[in-house]
């Protein structure tokens, strides 16, 4: 199956830059629990492979598109790895190639340039809430259909949207239904109808940024344009940003003062696709929250 993979790697390097590519060295790289991954090195420079031929189909494409954007909104401060080709899985597997970017520990100044470059992304700005493509959030399909209005973007493209996956592929009692379907009756008073739409990456656990020898870098996004503070849903669940991320944040992109009152509310969606990827306690996580906002 690699060997196939390579071979169509082969070939889109070679439509990208013109010149035929031998790979000298291939090196698989742990880390991820979705796709493999691998360092290629060749006669055209070193690059980053993922690949896989169990997902869906486009999921490389839309993650290019995410890598893409992402790139359109950075100032430099943070490092969003170039994209060189992706493919599809269809007879042989879909792939990513991208720009191998050397990690490092974090050095003096990393947290706040981290903290800097993300409040800067968060600068840019669209007309509507939502992206021009439906993309994935881990494995699942993240409906982006654009809205203008954030709190009917979040309930029926975030919460309803993911409640009806679950309801597909998961049990939910009439019980729990009700409960969610309460809260989804309450959201356009829980939260702000004058959200500004702002790019975000939108799988931003600290899995999802690495330090390297060109600056703090983002990986594997899910962006749309959004709330912010939906950025800090994901942000604040497991862990991993210092309080030194936060403060440089505030200094290039100060959040309301009361951000954190909604923060568990907009959380509600990512343990909600939680429980639809490894079932488990998350149920019980997502009805104690959605029964605090009903």
């Amino acid at each position: 199956m690699y060997e196939l993979v390579i071979a169509d790697v082969k070939e889109a390097l070679f439509e990208y830059s013109g010149e035929r590519v031998n790979v000298y060295a291939s090196a698989d790289i742990g880390g991820g629990c979705i796709n493999h991954a691998s360092k290629l090195e060749t006669n055209i420079g070193t690059f980053f492979l993922k690949w896989n031929a169990r997902c869906s189909e486009d999921m490389f494409l839309r993650e290019a598109e995410s890598l893409s954007e992402l790139a359109k909104a950075s100032s430099g401060i943070m490092k969003i790895p170039k994209v060189f080709c992706a493919k599809k899985v269809d007879q042989t597997p879909g792939f990513l190639v991208m720009e191998y970017l050397k990690t490092e520990y974090a050095t003096e100044g990393s947290e706040e340039k981290l903290g800097q470059g993300l409040a800067e992304i968060h600068r840019y700005k669209s007309d509507t809430f939502g992206f021009i493509s439906n993309n994935y959030c881990g494995a699942t399909l993240q409906k982006n259909n654009h809205h203008s209005c954030w709190p009917e973007f979040f309930r029926e493209n975030r919460l309803r949207y993911q409640l009806q996956l679950i309801q597909k592929s998961r049990s939910l009692s009439i019980t729990d239904i009700k409960v969610f379907e309460k809260l989804l009756d309450r959201i356009s008073v829980l939260i702000p109808d004058n959200s500004v739409p702002v790019l975000i990456h939108g799988d931003l656990w600290s899995g999802n940024y690495m330090f390297t020898t060109q600056g703090p870098a983002l990986i594997d996004p899910a962006v749309y344009y959004a709330d912010r503070e939906m950025e800090f849903s994901i942000i604040t669940m497991f862990g991993g940003f210092t309080s030194r991320f936060f403060s440089a944040y505030n200094e290039v992109n100060p959040l309301s003062s009361d951000w954190r009152s909604r923060n568990d509310l907009y959380q509600l969606y990512h343990i909600l696709n939680h429980y639809l990827l490894f079932g488990g306690g998350y149920l019980q996580q997502a009805l104690a929250v959605a029964k605090r906002f009903i």
